[in-house]
């Protein structure tokens, strides 16, 4: 699977744009909610320590200390920016530590609760990253994870397709996704006690293609990657795209951005 980001180049996009996070977080504040709810199925006991991985700017460790005000809080990311604008926001219920998903600066078998929202589809080694959520996690503790997959962006995907004629050198500046077959055996090799994945549709809309990127760019994540080199030429395939992208699912001066949620649930082995 391409990846077009190394992790220093993640860490500088998402501190750098840490500030305007929460003005362009449309789907995720979703993913956030869905996610939250998820967890609380089936759980025997409410959780005393739970951790965020990739925590952001704090979204879903509030609403869990909502839902949990006595348990202990602990987030984790990559942008140090982040880490600030999530330990300002939740203050001294919450400990915030910059380090990487790879690596968990945390003792094993110690939380009750590990989640982690609209992150993992940027890491490029999604084994060993589920696998730090397992070993940090208590036995009997709960593992909630969503992150974006195959078929996210599919749109843009076709269009770019279609004006570059698929033309391998260009179509790799878009980011791949992991797809469900890529999780399924993942998921199976950790020993989990029980385990749920689901894929869940959401669209949002934006005024053109500009809007679209714009935004992405925004939440610290490229989902096409241009560069100096490209020149007016660059330019000139993304105004193609554009147009392409309006012919085919242009609505009401609007254009649809498609994104798949993979959503994992699962029970650690006690």
């Amino acid at each position: 699977m391409h990846r077009i980001a190394e992790a220093a180049h993640i860490a500088t996009s998402f501190h750098n744009n840490a500030e305007q996070y929460d003005r362009h977080v449309l789907v995720q504040k979703r993913v956030v909610t869905q996610l939250a709810g998820s967890v609380e199925l089936h759980r025997d006991h409410a959780p005393g320590h739970i951790l965020d991985v990739g925590t952001g700017t704090g979204a879903l460790l509030e609403l869990l200390h909502a839902r949990h005000p006595a348990a202990r809080l602990a987030g984790v990311d990559i942008a140090l920016n982040m880490c600030l604008k999530s330990q300002q926001k939740m203050g001294a219920v919450c400990s915030v530590v910059n380090g990487t998903a790879e690596a968990l600066p945390f003792k094993s078998g110690i939380f009750d609760l590990v989640v982690s929202a609209s992150v993992l589809q940027w890491v490029s080694d999604l084994p060993v990253v589920i696998g730090e959520m397992c070993r940090v996690a208590a036995p009997g503790g709960r593992l909630g994870v969503a992150f974006f997959c195959h078929g996210t962006l599919y749109e843009l995907r076709r269009c770019f397709h279609d004006v570059t004629g698929g033309d391998s050198s260009k179509m790799s500046r878009l980011h791949g996704f992991y797809t469900l077959d890529d999780v399924t055996p993942i998921v199976n090799s950790m020993g989990f006690e029980k385990a749920v994945i689901s894929v869940e549709t959401e669209v949002d809309w934006y005024d053109d293609l500009h809007s679209l990127l714009r935004s992405v760019k925004n939440i610290g994540a490229g989902a096409v990657s241009g560069g100096s080199e490209y020149g007016l030429g660059w330019r000139g395939v993304l105004q193609e795209t554009s147009c392409r992208y309006q012919q085919l699912y242009g609505q009401n001066g609007k254009i649809p951005a498609t994104y798949k949620v993979l959503y994992l649930t699962a029970t650690m082995s006690r």
